[in-house]
């Protein structure tokens, strides 16, 4: 399943952007501009976590942003501004995203500090 959305307007919910949002179980693609192109890319697998805010303009003309987390150096956070259907494509990057890390077998790992645990141990 493919979500294509674009970027619309807070103010009656139209799509005057030249930003394009394609999200697949793969990957997100952003692609922006209109003379010069810019197209990003995000892989499934990558995102950690995701939000989905609206603010009350939003909420008057059906849209939301989501925003996904990732640990991705380009990207460490990648926004969805002002789409449609905002909550059914951040349940979809959420259940997409953990079936990416099981196909990868990708961890979701935590950074712990190395001299915390070694003082933790000298004290005991």
């Amino acid at each position: 399943m493919n979500y294509i959305e674009r970027k619309r307007s807070k103010f009656f919910g139209l799509p005057l952007s030249f930003t394009k949002y394609t999200i697949s179980e793969e990957k997100i693609t952003i692609t922006s501009g209109f003379l010069s192109i810019i197209e990003d890319d995000a892989y499934m697998y990558k995102i950690q976590d995701v939000r989905l805010t609206r603010s009350l303009t939003e909420r008057l003309f059906r849209l939301g942003t989501i925003t996904c987390y990732t640990g991705d150096t380009t990207h460490p956070e990648l926004t969805l501004e002002h789409i449609k259907k905002a909550s059914i494509i951040k349940d979809f990057i959420m259940k997409s995203s953990e079936e990416a890390r099981r196909k990868r077998r990708a961890l979701h790992t935590i950074d712990i500090d190395a001299n915390d645990l070694a003082l933790d141990y000298d004290n005991s």
